[in-house]
């Protein structure tokens, strides 16, 4: 994998603006949601796969999302923007922690169907994963749903200092071939080291530039996702997400 540089290029307005990125609010409800106008760019990810940490990478800055060695701090919707409330980037909840009560997990769960469904802001999603343990059984849920509602997916193998160079490359290939992955980009990343920055950066000012589509969000049948990813195609998909389970 190769180094990346770690600076933000001036020239490309889309990228200069993260570093701009400011603490917005953050939603438990969905009622909270701010202005549904825009472009924004949401991150999901299992606990413990250092979804803060890239945030702050890609930002550079050192404490934009919290850090915590307590894995299920992120309870919220946190939104940022960057530079203009025209563009934001969405934290989402954590999921897969054993502590969180199961009320909360519900809640979660609810909140980010319902946001996945129906954001006409949203461009799309960045899932990180911890690259020694990749689509884990939320990850396949959460990709399945987002093919569902016409959510496109950049899947981020988080932690690829972990592994050496080959181990790493033939992971990432393994994961492109998942039939849950069809429709869905990935990428190599260490929020550590910054390796893969520049290929994140690029795809976050692509999907930044977009304007909201017509019906994003809809339950129509998708060109996205595998055999098991569509109503109509033999698989089954979920009218909306389980609850933040545990897989601990």
């Amino acid at each position: 994998m190769e180094r990346t540089k770690q600076h933000l290029p001036s020239k490309n307005p889309p990228l200069a603006a993260l570093r701009q990125a400011e603490y917005l609010l953050s939603v438990t409800r969905s009622g909270q949601l701010p202005a549904d106008s825009g472009a924004e760019v949401a991150m999901a990810g299992r606990s413990n796969v250092g979804k803060s940490s890239v945030l702050n990478r890609v930002c550079g800055q050192r404490a934009l999302a919290r850090v915590s060695r307590t894995p299920g701090r992120t309870q919220a919707l946190n939104f940022f923007t960057l530079g203009t409330p025209a563009q934001r980037l969405v934290d989402l909840p954590g999921y897969g922690y054993a502590k969180v009560p199961e009320a909360m997990r519900q809640q979660w769960g609810d909140l980010l169907s319902n946001y996945l469904r129906s954001r006409q802001s949203l461009q799309g999603l960045i899932l990180v994963m911890d690259v020694r343990h990749p689509l884990m059984p939320f990850d396949c849920d959460l990709l399945r749903f987002a093919a569902h509602c016409q959510r496109p997916v950049h899947v981020l193998l988080n932690k690829a200092d972990k592994l050496s160079r080959g181990a790493a490359r033939q992971t990432l290939l393994q994961l492109l071939r998942a039939g849950e992955m069809e429709g869905s980009t990935a990428q190599l990343f260490s929020a550590k080291d910054g390796d893969g920055l520049a290929e994140l950066q690029e795809k976050l000012a692509c999907w930044l530039k977009k304007s909201p589509p017509p019906e994003a969000g809809n339950n129509s049948e998708s060109s996205k996702g595998g055999e098991d990813s569509h109503p109509g195609q033999g698989g089954e998909v979920r009218e909306k997400l389980p609850p933040f389970e545990s897989t601990d």
